[in-house]
């Protein structure tokens, strides 16, 4: 099997994992069981009360159930307001993840070229990551705040304990990250190529070029001239000058 197509199978299945993991966040924010608690101080009846980032639910064993929105947003503490915004940006960063991956994967065709197709992957990927790790964020701050209360003793108000919503919630933002990890790793190495490798394909075509303007010599017409002088034997003067340039050799003895 080729390298391209065990790549082909492995995007898809780092999609369908994303996806999964994005549809579970999803299902998790209309849920109001994010936080419960019961209570059995009645005979024949229970209350049972639950919450979520939005509204606040009493219900009984009668089937009887009430639900109250948040009364003021300004009113809200941070934390709450925090929890929002990271459950709602989990939620557009994993759409938009999916759709760069469907446009960069190898089994779609609908990108432009093969590294130009990996990148819109990596760039998916990336996205991906971002919506597992907001989410990740979110259900783990409510569930420390909610275990926080629930273990403190001087906490006097009502206690509750984590709800089925939360574990949802992590499970979906595992797969997010999980195969948004998978997948960015081969995306990565096949539209991002390291540094190391560009130095040495830039750093070899300049010594080749280097190499053959140093080495090989150009291809030229030469032309053969004769020599000027030959070495071991003696320049001929003309006739008429001999005369006029005579040498004259003084001894030691003359200027005695």
């Amino acid at each position: 099997m080729k390298y391209k197509t065990v790549v082909m199978y492995v995007e898809i299945g780092c999609f369908v994992s994303c996806l999964f993991g994005w549809i579970l966040v999803c299902s998790t924010l209309p849920t109001e069981y994010w936080t419960f608690s019961e209570v059995g101080t009645l005979v024949l009846t229970t209350g049972n009360y639950y919450s979520n980032l939005w509204r606040d639910c009493v219900s009984d064993t009668t089937g009887v159930s009430d639900c109250k929105d948040y009364p003021s947003m300004l009113a809200l503490p941070v934390f709450l307001h925090a929890c929002r915004a990271l459950a709602v940006s989990a939620v557009i960063t994993g759409f938009f993840g999916g759709v760069l991956t469907l446009i960069g994967m190898k089994c779609t065709k609908i990108g432009g070229s093969e590294i130009v197709n990996a990148r819109v992957t990596f760039a998916g990927a990336l996205t991906y990551l971002v919506s597992g790790f907001c989410g990740m964020i979110t259900y783990s701050w409510w569930a420390h705040k909610v275990i926080s209360e629930f273990v403190d003793p001087n906490f006097r108000a009502q206690k509750f304990e984590i709800g089925a919503a939360v574990f949802v919630g992590w499970g979906g933002s595992i797969l997010l990250i999980c195969g948004g990890a998978v997948q960015g790793y081969f995306s990565g190495k096949e539209g991002l190529p390291s540094r190391s490798t560009d130095r040495r394909r830039v750093y070899g075509n300049y010594v080749t070029g280097r190499s053959r303007r140093t080495y090989m010599a150009p291809a030229s017409r030469v032309t053969l001239v004769p020599p000027l002088f030959y070495e071991g034997r003696k320049s001929r003067t003309p006739r008429g000058t001999r005369s006029a340039k005579t040498i004259k050799s003084y001894n030691r003895d003359s200027f005695v």
